[in-house]
């Protein structure tokens, strides 16, 4: 609900009002309920305050304790205030005006350093700890909020986002090789996999997951959260599994709704984000409250290019979902004349680094501006959904059941999803068993083309050894054979990296429309109950997602819930609205192209190759070319090096 900024000096000396001064004069560009700081010789909270929550109007903070010697600067939004409420053991009249950041210091004061480990929700806090002489601090388990920081012999210092950072004289602007080393390397929209660096070598960022703990004795990092499988949930039958289910996400979709303001929410055609429309919606009614939501569909010239399978205007499906859910206050977004190529300075003054997510970065900052206009505090949306309540392909499954011996229910899957689809059972078994037992290069013949479509330099590459600790992560570069979607699915509630660059971009958009981006897709006890589920809950008789389609009968329509056959793809009209300002596209390319100095980072021949392909003019269906993705995010990289400089 807030950014968040201090300054602690290790060596006890006084700090300089003129330095909290800067660092708080930096945040004035957001819009602000109320900017406080608090100081006490050598440590200094600062807060400037959006309010999102009941609770938080009027909330005063920093907020010092003088009880408990404990001094709190937060920018959070705690969802399991209940469960804290009878663990802290407060009285039922105070609760509902008792803040977030109060029950995080309460928290912090039962708990310690373990106090993260019990809160749910997105968040980003320090304590001063004064009988202790220590500041503590922590980053929600998925970085739904940001914290960067400084720190050196004499000095600790944070903030919400990096420039205010750089108001104190002791903070350099140094361009980090490591973190731009990693960002070119991986093709993916993934931007590194240290996600305790940052663009700037004097800037650290604490790691989703992570607590820190600063005294004079130096600064410690500790992960507090680690998420696996654990132990599978057995019950009954199906109808056990499916209202366990509506009862973990609807809890999880009504403490997002909490707001002092009215709530939206993004809405595209398919399951995650109809899931969270239905479901919110029907909470909201309760209250005689309709729900905001905003669709994107590509300007009406637009020509689909797409296979039949895929759709890129969706507006049918969302259409059958707004009339069905109903109490929706709906928007379909075009933005016409608006492209790529425009939005590319906001979106680097905005993150403050260079960026992958071309294709949806004009919906996703047109969403946010359209519900600040509308005066909305909360957006919900459905991001992590694929990976928890719409988790299940069935031919990956098939192929665990195929690996497993599991002849009886593989055969009886296939007939009913070759009645479902309409395809043959022939040619599905082929598919199947060539994913079971894969040969290299005989599934995606093409993957391995695509892979090596890396844009970092021979020499960054070498220098850094980057391509040596990507791998460790498990990022391949290089391989030509097809994931296990299984053990991916593991390796990415234990990796962090993977929604560090989404989460960055929602909390610089929230700080810039006062909006807070939430998914309930992406609850921690929403998470741990869908990884404890049997994988036959989510394939069962041909139909794959199995579990989210029955839990949402009577919440979204059939065309919506049952619709197996079509696929939406969202940004695929990027090149299309580029193509009035292409020939700026190409002077700016070939701009790029005589700066050699560029090439310290970037792969020649590799941006040669994709600046050739740009030339020969634009084609709409190359939206998906690697070689024009290739020649944007160059550019954007470029740009930013030019801004650096």
């Amino acid at each position: 609900m807030s950014a968040i900024a201090g300054i602690y000096q290790l060596n006890n000396e006084q700090i300089s009002d003129d330095h909290i001064a800067n660092m708080m004069n930096s945040l004035q560009r957001y819009p602000a309920n109320d900017v406080q700081v608090w100081h006490q010789q050598n440590t200094f909270l600062g807060c400037h305050a959006q309010w999102i929550t009941p609770e938080s109007v009027g909330e005063l903070l920093p907020y010092y304790d003088s009880e408990r010697k404990l001094s709190i600067t937060a920018d959070a939004i705690i969802d399991n205030r209940e469960e804290l409420f009878e663990k802290l053991q407060i009285d039922k009249s105070r609760q509902r005006f008792v803040p977030d950041s109060q029950l995080i210091l309460l928290a912090y004061f039962k708990w310690g350093e373990d106090a993260p480990k019990y809160l749910i929700g997105d968040f980003a806090f320090m304590i001063w700890d004064q009988r202790n002489g220590k500041l503590f601090g922590a980053r929600d388990f998925s970085g739904g909020r940001t914290l960067y920081y400084y720190h050196n012999q004499k000095q600790f210092a944070f903030c919400t986002i990096m420039e205010p950072l750089f108001t104190l004289p002791y903070i350099k602007k140094k361009l980090n090789e490591q973190w731009l080393a990693e960002f070119l390397a991986i093709s993916s929209v993934i931007e590194t996999v240290d996600t305790n660096i940052t663009a700037y070598q004097d800037i650290k960022q604490i790691p989703p997951s992570h607590s820190i703990s600063i005294n004079d004795k130096g600064v410690k990092l500790s992960r507090y959260c680690t998420i696996t499988s654990g132990k599978k949930l057995k019950l009954k039958d199906n109808r056990e599994y499916e209202e366990a289910f509506q009862q973990v996400f609807q809890e999880a979709v009504r403490s997002r709704l909490r707001c002092n303001r009215q709530v939206g929410s993004h809405l595209s055609g398919g399951l995650d984000s109809g899931a969270v429309v239905g479901f919110a919606s029907r909470i909201l009614q309760t209250k005689n409250d309709s729900l905001y939501t905003f669709s994107y569909i590509p300007p009406k010239d637009f020509i689909d290019f797409t296979p039949k399978y895929r759709v890129a205007n969706e507006s049918s499906f969302i259409n059958e979902t707004v009339q069905y859910v109903g109490g929706l206050n709906h928007h379909f977004m075009d933005f016409k004349g608006v492209s790529p190529l425009s939005e590319v300075d906001f979106f680097l003054n905005t993150l403050e680094t260079p960026y992958k997510f071309i294709e949806n970065s004009i919906w996703l900052k047109g969403i946010f501006e359209k519900a600040y206009k509308e005066d909305l505090g909360v957006l919900l949306n459905g991001g992590r959904g694929n990976l928890t309540i719409s988790w299940g392909s069935a031919m990956e499954y098939y192929a665990l059941l195929l690996k497993r011996i599991k002849w009886i229910r593989f055969f009886q899957e296939l007939d009913y999803y070759s009645q479902n689809m309409d395809v043959s059972k022939t040619k599905t078994i082929q598919y199947v068993g060539k994913m079971a037992f894969p040969i290299v290069n005989q599934i995606l013949p093409t993957f391995k083309k695509y892979q090596s479509k890396t844009m970092i330099s021979k020499e960054l590459a070498a220098k850094t050894e980057v391509y040596k600790k990507l791998k460790t992560h498990g990022i391949n570069e290089q391989s030509s054979t097809l994931p296990n979607i299984f053990k991916e699915r593991k390796r990415h509630f234990h990796e962090l990296f993977h929604w560090n660059a989404t989460n960055t971009l929602g909390t610089k958009l929230s700080l810039k429309y006062s909006l807070w981006k939430r998914d309930p897709t992406n609850d921690l006890r929403l998470i741990r109950f869908c990884l404890s589920l049997p994988e036959e809950q989510y394939v069962q008789n041909g139909m794959d997602r199995s579990l989210i389609r029955r839990a949402t009968k009577n919440l979204l329509p059939d065309k919506v819930r049952l619709n197996l056959k079509y696929r939406g793809v969202q940004g695929v009209d990027w090149v299309h609205r580029m193509i009035p300002n292409w020939d700026l596209f190409v002077e700016e390319l070939e701009e790029l192209r005589a700066d050699k100095e560029v090439f310290n980072y970037l792969n020649e021949s590799v941006v040669e190759t994709a600046i050739n392909k740009v030339k020969e003019g634009p084609e709409t269906e190359h939206a998906i070319n690697p070689d024009y993705r290739i020649a944007l995010r160059s550019l954007i990289v470029y740009r930013f090096l030019k801004k650096f400089n």
